[in-house]
């Protein structure tokens, strides 16, 4: 994949997942408006969190860390593409076929094991009640998983991008339907997640039929090549369920306080929109590039497409993370202060956004540093290193939460997430020079930084002259525009003038893409 073609499909995977993370913040405002931090959501963003948890483990992790490279070689000249997609589907719908089965039936110990602090009160029951309707959401995402992948490796990004929209095009009308005519939203909003999921599995598998893998459900065959990508896939496995891990620490200590899982629901929503937008994004174009190159013994173009990559992704990420910090209430209280939700709730959204803003860059390192070993097929030093952030995570979200109570999740969370791009950072300096940064991103990322700071000021004095604004009803939407504009205004002039980017460069891509 040439320079050009790598940067456009960036900003197409990215412009997709900005409309994806944008309607869903349309859909938590809907969310929290009509239902509210208490029983009630706390219940459905746990019961929600468990498909969710699963297919992340067995599809987005573990299942494309090993089919994704195998495929995209098979596509550079090799026989079999189309023979290796249609076993690994059929071995892939067998194995999550069985999983949604168990799960449904021990839904009570599931959600014991991920919010015990649900017990004994009604979030349980309504848990184990949601749960068991959204869990069929993995059977679907989990195939769609494998055709997104398909489509990656054809450098068809587009559809596999554009899928996710769908779920929060399903569940905003559900809700919007159930406040209308004065249903229980909730039960239109659970059951809106199984159908949302059917829809995206037609989506992609369509598309990757038309890019000419029309699979068709079969008989699992055990062949030489899926013992191999079981053999990558395992580590994989066992390093996304130690993330997986991580979550469920945090739900476990977050369940013990009331409306603790909501309001980190909802500034995990905040900070997902940058970490999706460039951090995914660059990830998911990233790796079927990687492959390709190094199978080519093309070192040098793997080294230049990973400094590129590196670039853009931290000359997005690092304002962003910027703002959360400086101005998490201005946004908290814009887009979710209303309904249900109110200033107490605001105040503690604000300080999670905060604290998550700080690990911000290291979630979207991890993203442009975990395809240097995907790529080679080494999933077993990710596996290693996920331990070692794993039982910082743990430590930290346990060990503080006596002292400093609900917020103690969201800190382990961003000194886990620094663990483990720095494992990610020592770990991959055994490839030379094909994992290093050119001369070009270390003279950059120093200018994208103190325009970041430039960035920071301004917001904090257009915060502060925009308060009366800001809390003003029909006026406070438009003073966030106007917050927005004066960080992209102060970020991206300073950026050009001291050489931190060149503004051709975004353009150029976007009009590629």
């Amino acid at each position: 994949m040439k320079p050009i073609r790598l940067m456009s499909g960036f900003f197409t995977v990215g412009v997709w997942t900005l409309l994806s993370r944008v309607m869903g913040f349309i859909r938590e405002v809907l969310l929290l408006s009509l239902i509210g931090p208490g029983p009630v959501m706390d219940a459905f963003v746990a019961a929600f969190r468990l498909p969710n948890m699963f297919r992340r483990f067995f599809a987005e992790g573990a299942f494309n860390a090993a089919f994704v490279p195998m495929f995209a070689k098979r596509l550079e000249g090799e026989d079999g593409a189309g023979v290796f997609a249609r076993d690994a589907f059929n071995g892939l719908a067998l194995v999550v076929m069985l999983l949604t089965a168990l799960g449904m039936i021990f839904m009570p110990a599931l959600v014991w094991v991920t919010a015990e602090g649900f017990s004994g009160d009604e979030r349980f029951d309504m848990t184990v009640s949601y749960g068991r309707i959204a869990f069929p959401y993995i059977f679907c995402m989990s195939l769609a998983a494998l055709f997104s992948g398909i489509l990656n490796a054809t450098g068809r990004f587009a559809v596999a991008a554009a899928a996710p929209v769908l779920l929060n095009i399903f569940v905003i009308s559900a809700m919007t339907i159930g406040a209308l005519t004065g249903g229980a939203v909730i039960d239109w909003l659970i059951w809106s997640i199984p159908v949302a999921g059917v829809a995206q599995l037609a989506l992609t598998w369509r598309a990757a039929a038309g890019a000419g893998f029309a699979l068709r459900p079969g008989r699992p065959r055990w062949t030489p090549d899926m013992k191999a990508m079981v053999t990558v896939a395992l580590p994989a496995a066992l390093a996304s369920g130690v993330m997986q891990i991580n979550l469920v620490v945090g739900q476990l200590v977050a369940s013990q306080y009331d409306s603790a899982v909501s309001w980190l629901f909802a500034a995990d929503r905040l900070y997902q929109l940058p970490l999706g937008v460039v951090g995914i994004a660059v990830g998911v174009v990233l790796l079927p590039d990687l492959a390709r190159r190094l199978r080519a013994g093309d070192d040098d173009g793997a080294h230049h497409a990973l400094s590129r990559a590196a670039e853009i992704a931290l000359a997005l990420t690092i304002p962003s993370a910027v703002a959360l910090m400086v101005v998490p209430g201005s946004l908290v209280r814009v887009l979710f202060e209303r309904g249900a939700s109110d200033v107490d709730d605001t105040a503690a959204i604000a300080t999670a956004v905060l604290i998550y803003g700080l690990g911000l860059p290291a979630f979207v390192l991890q993203k442009i540093l975990q395809p240097v070993y995907f790529a080679r097929e080494d999933t077993r030093r990710p596996f290693y290193f996920a331990l070692v952030a794993m039982v910082v995570n743990a430590a930290l979200a346990v060990g503080l939460a006596p002292f400093v109570g609900w917020i103690a999740p969201a800190l382990a969370t961003t000194f886990a997430g620094w663990t483990m791009f720095a494992c990610l950072a020592i770990g991959a300096r055994r490839y030379g020079k094909a994992v290093k940064f050119d001369g070009r991103f270390h003279k950059r990322i120093w200018r994208i930084v103190i325009a970041s700071l430039v960035m920071g000021a301004a917001l904090w004095l257009g915060n502060a002259v925009m308060q009366p604004f800001l809390g003003l009803p029909w006026w406070r939407g438009l003073a966030l525009l106007v917050l927005i504009a004066i960080g992209a205004v102060s970020y991206f002039g300073a950026g050009q003038m001291i050489g931190a980017f060149r503004l051709a460069e975004f353009k150029g891509a976007m009009r590629r893409g």
